[in-house]
């Protein structure tokens, strides 16, 4: 291959990408990074505000110790960045005891021997009363080491740090493509194509577009934001602690109290009727539709908020299958590294992501069993 810009290429700087590039640039890697907007943009999939953080996983035991990296690292960007990031304040996962929000986390919780404890539905509502009508044959998991961390500020923090540690950044740049070539990758772009001998492709929603082989289902989500009636001070976050439950009828919700200027934040959780999207086509219009159903259950389940929200956006989800992400290498091709399809669960883990992307790329030993997100379980 002729002469390259760079050893390795993270091409986009959402969440994963931020802190690949991080973790590259910490490594004294010769790394550039594109990025089709600005770091900490709202159009992709890493806004919002804030994002849940947990340590016991429901969605896997294995994924634990990559929530255990991410929590040190989001420490350590802290330190860089001169600014908070993540607020652990503990957090309930709330349901029928076999429920894989409940199930899921006490699994997760025995695999590693994490300080969780349960509550009975009675001491769920005499603790936290703003959650209203549970089953008395549901529960909750108290998981310690549950929080919020802040997107747009972390992804911020993360490019930040990675230029102090002497990557380059090509922001407001459009990938159009990448074609693997003899001994590397091309980066193609409208100004010009750039030479690198791998490329990291982390474009979230847009992933599908550049490795089209990968089963990514990039969907629409709406964000809601909802005010207190009567109490304020009762749902601020270190009274109302994140929280995902599952209702009697199966349906989940999350979300937490007021930080940083921000009411309470509840969503629902994802809907697999909701339908495949082009990524460049999403609409980011808000009608009542999208909050119709959020309303009636917050009149039912935390009937101390106004069921009507006062803050309304958009973002995108990239389902994977299994509703894993996919790290690694697709095809076990040694140009190229991919990290996406995190199914509405990656946000927490974003600096570990980019550790283990970082590792992956150097051909460093992995702290996690990357068969969990190991793209080639779907291209085999």
């Amino acid at each position: 291959m002729p002469s390259v810009d760079a050893d390795i290429a993270v091409v986009g700087l959402g969440a994963m990408g931020a802190c690949a590039l991080w973790r590259l640039a910490a490594r004294g890697t010769d790394v550039i990074g594109f990025e089709r907007f600005d770091p900490g943009h709202p159009w992709g999939s890493t806004h919002g505000s804030t994002r849940l953080f947990r340590t016991a996983c429901k969605e896997h035991p294995a994924l634990v110790p990559l929530a255990q990296t991410s929590l040190g690292l989001w420490r350590k960007l802290e330190e860089a960045s001169a600014r908070p990031l993540l607020d652990i304040t503990g957090g309930l996962m709330i349901g029928a005891p076999d429920t894989p929000v409940v199930a899921g986390t006490l699994a997760a919780a025995a695999t590693y021997d994490l300080p969780v404890r349960t509550l009975a539905a009675a001491e769920v509502t005499d603790r936290f009363p703003q959650h209203a009508r549970l089953p008395d044959h549901h529960m909750a998991v108290w998981d310690p080491l549950s929080g919020v961390v802040r997107p747009e500020a972390g992804v911020r923090a993360a490019v930040s740090a990675a230029q102090e540690a002497g990557a380059t950044v090509y922001p407001r740049t459009d990938v159009s493509g990448i074609d693997l070539v003899a001994g590397g990758v091309l980066i193609r772009t409208a100004a010009r194509d750039f030479r690198v001998r791998q490329a990291v492709v982390t474009t979230g929603p847009w992933l599908g577009k550049l490795v089209p082989e990968l089963p990514l289902e990039p969907v629409r989500t709406p964000m809601t934001w909802f005010d207190a009636r009567d109490d304020p001070a009762s749902f601020e976050l270190k009274r109302f602690p994140v929280f995902i439950r599952t209702l009697p009828d199966g349906t989940g919700i999350w979300g937490h109290g007021a930080v940083d200027g921000h009411p309470s934040k509840v969503g629902l959780s994802d809907d697999p009727s909701l339908p495949v999207i082009d990524p460049d086509q999403c609409d980011r219009a808000i009608s009542p539709a999208d909050y119709r159903l959020l309303s009636e259950i917050v009149t039912a389940a935390l009937p101390g908020l106004h069921p009507h929200p006062v803050r309304t956006t958009t973002c995108m989800i990239t389902r994977s299958p299994d509703g894993q992400f996919q790290v690694g290498r697709p095809h076990h091709d040694p140009r190229l590294v991919v990290g996406g399809g995190g199914s509405g669960h990656a946000f927490k883990h974003a600096t570990g992501i980019g550790e283990l992307l970082a590792r992956i790329a150097c051909d460093e030993a992995p702290f996690l069993e990357l068969d969990v997100v190991d793209p080639n379980r779907f291209l085999r």
